[in-house]
């Protein structure tokens, strides 16, 4: 899989309490629910879909594959935003899911 990008790791590297505060928020969250480890993961992957953010795309993607859902159930999760979404941002999302999948495929 590919590193996390450096911005982000700078950031992490540069501001170590923000990043404990933000990893701290996001366990909360997770936590905070009823829903299982992968309905979660395939949530955060439709949040950044329908947020149209193309780095969250891949970080979801990346981390979907990580826990064993299948490339099949991601690309799913593109074609559900199409009568929400439009089909345009489907076909967006679907270049970027496909972005990382064709490199765990290429591994």
């Amino acid at each position: 899989m590919s590193e996390l990008p450096s911005a982000y790791q700078r950031i992490r590297s540069e501001f170590p309490d923000i990043a404990a505060s933000y990893d701290a928020l996001g366990d909360a969250a997770h936590n905070a629910g009823p829903l299982d480890d992968k309905t979660r993961q395939l949530v955060k992957l439709a949040l950044a879909v329908g947020a149209q953010l193309e780095g969250a795309t891949h970080s979801h993607t990346r981390r979907a594959l990580e826990m064993g859902i299948s490339p099949e159930e991601i690309r799913h999760v593109t074609m559900l935003a199409l009568t929400t979404l439009g089909f345009p941002v489907s076909v967006k999302a679907y270049t970027w899911v496909n972005d990382i999948l064709d490199l765990h495929a290429a591994e």
